[in-house]
């Protein structure tokens, strides 16, 4: 009866996530409910297909091993220059410096190499064409929708960076959701690496979803964006698909830029995460140290979460607040609040914390049912958070100046609209998986 009551809810959350665009439309006449219909239905596909059908699912499996591969080639390296802070991780404990950031510098420069040789071109515009002939997309969005799978929210513009300058509202509004309902594959490895620790198992496991996660966001986010933003210019649509080409002057410039880019990106990272958890560990002291002291909350707390969460806290705090959107997107009950914390801190913070945090949960032995673990790695794989917002502004806008009052005046909607698709995405997972 609580399976049924789970899936329930799941469904009940994707009409209720489907309703919020609705209801924040800028246009609810000229929705096109053709394109939200084949998009929610691209989903279903995709979620039945990888995670269900045989073969589908052991090509998925092959990719998962091939990131997981991955981990191992980059640890190489790692060794390298680190070693036995690397290797000897029964006597150091297992060091995010130095077992994760070195995988987001190499699988960068992987990526560059892969981008050099046309590979990661062609199959972004296998995935653009088939968005333009089944969702009557403009060749720009469907491109940049495709990229944002495998390059993250500021790489992507470059695919399309000779139409940037060109695109209505309602195409740029798309691509700023696609960038915030994915991930960069820069990062994909490292939040592997967070999830799955060492196990090899875990790793592949949490590999294979967290793929499955970004591909169903990309329909995800083309729903949500026509929704929040219908398409009233289509004269000025153009369908072709045509990529950018600057790839580097040859092989070794491609690895050098793919390098420093890792790099710079790592470097954000571990400087981000650092002051982030610092800054979340000074609130959750503060609001235990005084409220929750002044007025005995802590014992209480702990006592009525079976010692998961240690008091008043700011993370006890997000997760009463978006416990409500756990509840709907299928979390069995007794999880709702842990859930909810990861997914306020994904969406407050950013999704690099929340994954932290969803590693350190699983460390430190705390149980959450399957269901839970799966709407949890697929709600939190995407950039939407404030941040992410700055980030596409400034980042889009150097390229297109023109576009800059457009992008100010859409951010808000991308976020919601990439909230809303990782959600989405969750929950079907959650009903299907």
């Amino acid at each position: 009866m609580e399976f049924f009551s789970e899936v329930a809810r799941g469904f009940l959350g994707i009409f209720f996530l489907l309703g919020v665009c609705y209801l924040l439309s800028s246009n609810r006449r000229h929705i096109d409910w053709r394109l939200v219909g084949v998009g929610v239905t691209s989903q279903i596909l995709l979620a039945l297909l990888i995670l269900k059908a045989p073969f589908v699912s052991s090509f998925f499996d092959s990719i998962a091993g091939f990131f997981t591969a991955i981990l191992k080639f980059s640890e190489a390296g790692a060794l390298f220059l680190f070693g036995s802070l690397v290797e000897k991780v029964d006597d150091f404990g297992y060091i995010f410096a130095f077992q994760v950031l070195p995988t987001i510098v190499f699988f960068s420069a992987f990526s560059s190499i892969l981008y050099y040789f046309g590979i990661l071109q062609a199959i972004i515009k296998a995935a653009a064409w088939v968005m333009v002939r089944t969702m009557g997309l403009s060749g720009s969005e469907s491109l940049a929708a495709a990229a944002n799978v495998f390059i993250g929210q500021t790489e992507a513009p470059l695919v399309v960076r000779p139409y940037l300058e060109g695109m209505t509202r309602s195409e740029m509004l798309c691509l700023m959701t696609g960038g915030m309902a994915t991930i960069a594959g820069g990062v994909f490895a490292a939040y592997i690496g967070f999830l799955g620790g060492t196990e090899e198992a875990q790793q592949l496991y949490f590999a294979k979803h967290l793929l499955t996660a970004s591909i169903m966001s990309a329909p995800a986010a083309i729903v949500a964006a026509k929704m929040l933003y219908p398409e009233m210019e289509k004269e000025k649509l153009k369908k072709e698909l045509d990529l950018s080409t600057d790839v580097g002057s040859n092989l070794l410039d491609a690895i050098s830029r793919g390098t420093t880019d890792g790099l710079r990106l790592a470097v954000n990272v571990g400087a981000m995460l650092l002051v982030f958890t610092a800054l979340v560990y000074f609130a959750n002291y503060l609001l235990m140290q005084y409220p929750g002291n002044w007025f005995n909350l802590n014992d209480k707390i702990v006592a009525a979460t079976n010692g998961r969460f240690e008091g008043l806290t700011f993370t006890y705090v997000l997760g009463l607040i978006f416990a409500p959107v756990a509840w709907l997107l299928g979390t069995p009950t007794q999880d709702i609040v842990l859930v909810g914390q990861l997914l306020g801190q994904k969406t407050v913070i950013n999704e690099f914390v929340a994954y932290a945090e969803f590693g350190n949960l699983r460390m430190a032995g705390i149980e959450m049912a399957p269901k839970s673990l799966i709407i949890a790695t697929y709600a939190l794989c995407g950039f939407s958070n404030f941040a992410s917002i700055g980030i596409q502004i400034g980042g889009i806008s150097s390229l297109a100046p023109g576009q800059r009052k457009t992008l100010t005046e859409l951010g808000i909607k991308a976020l919601i609209g990439g909230t809303v698709a990782c959600f989405m995405t969750a929950a079907i997972a959650a009903v299907i998986a």
